[in-house]
């Protein structure tokens, strides 16, 4: 079985290709490796498995030096030709990808971003699956999609329609772009909205690793909508474990689909699923957990509610137990307890 994950050199896709490890397949990982954030980071995600910096060129395999069944390629998903040879040369059994433009403060300033990598790419994703017999695609939407939405726990059943962010409407297109494709090819899709994804090797423009750096350096932390923030956070751990099972549930259509069948299932081979922990917790405790952790307490600024951000997410995950047999349900404590013991072995902090 041949499988190609793109956005290795990010936080998730490098967990999942570590999970892959584990498994009996060939891995391709696929990075332009952009300079949206630390690139130190990247490359040393790359190096842990055996890919070293000076050795990547652009659109040419790189063998791993510690895993036999990895090679790494860069590429860009823009790159037209680039990717439709890239499929058409390995021919894929199954692709996960996790590729974006991520972060929803950085789509009010740099919206271009959003469209070029998050719908123009994942464009050629799907026509690399069209054209290559790819058995299943799975990819990375978000739980950002649910927008403007009240109701709560969000269900994959929810209205989407209003999205608070370009970030937000990138990934909503992609669960549509999706559906179509497989309607019009039957290419069986599933889409995973993640919520609040944290853990060890995570994105420095992410919540837990920001207050991290700046509690540890005495420098004060932004808390927006005063406090009154709730969240789904989600270890990294259960992540990765909930796409490699969805991976192998590949979606059927369902016979005589009506409305009633729920918007998560479709007469098109196509599923949608939330992935979050489903135990929503309080952005001070949160905080507080991080204190305790760290040993200091944190200076805090009160802000009101950013534009783009939503109030609270809570990720019901009840068809992702029906269907595919799986609930994360790593606690918030010991997710906070293995970041920060990374965190200070990493940048050697205390």
């Amino acid at each position: 079985m041949k499988i190609l994950v793109t956005g290795t050199a990010g936080f998730i896709g490098y967990h999942l290709v570590g999970r892959l490890f584990k498994e009996d397949v060939e891995i391709v990982g696929l990075d332009i490796i952009n300079d949206y954030y630390d690139l130190n980071l990247k490359y040393d995600r790359l190096l842990n498995h055996g890919i070293k910096k000076d050795d990547i060129k652009y659109n040419q395999f790189l063998q791993s030096e510690k895993y036999s069944n990895y090679r790494f390629i860069k590429l860009d998903l823009t790159d037209r030709e680039g990717m439709a040879n890239l499929f058409a040369n390995e021919q894929f059994d199954y692709v996960v990808n996790l590729a974006a433009q991520a972060g929803v403060r950085h789509s009010l300033t740099h919206p271009h971003d959003y469209v070029d990598f998050n719908i123009t790419g994942f464009l050629n994703i799907l026509e690399g699956c069209r054209h290559n017999e790819v058995k299943h695609l799975v990819y990375a939407s978000s739980s950002s999609v649910y927008g403007g939405n009240k109701r709560s726990p969000f269900s994959v059943e929810h209205n989407v329609d209003h999205p608070l962010s370009i970030y937000a409407a990138s990934k909503k297109a992609n669960e549509l772009m999706a559906h179509s494709y497989s309607s019009l090819y039957n290419i069986p899709t599933t889409g995973l909205r993640f919520f609040s994804v944290y853990g060890t090797w995570g994105r420095p423009d992410m919540a837990m690793f920001i207050f991290t750096k700046k509690i540890l350096a005495n420098e004060s932390i932004e808390i927006y909508n005063e406090g009154k923030m709730i969240r789904d956070f989600t270890y990294i751990d259960d992540i990765t474990e909930g796409i490699f099972k969805v991976m192998n549930r590949i979606p059927k259509a369902v016979e005589n689909w009506t409305d009633e069948d729920g918007i998560a299932k479709s007469f098109a081979p196509y599923s949608l699923y939330n992935i979050g922990n489903n135990d929503p917790v309080e952005l001070m405790y949160f905080i507080e957990e991080i204190e305790r952790k760290l040993g200091k307490v944190a200076k805090k600024i009160y802000l009101p509610m950013q534009p783009g951000d939503v109030p609270a997410s809570n990720a019901d995950v009840q068809n992702l137990i029906e269907d595919v047999g799986y609930k994360p349900e790593t606690t918030i404590e010991y997710g906070i307890n293995q970041f920060i013991n990374w965190y200070l072995e990493y940048y050697g902090e205390n």
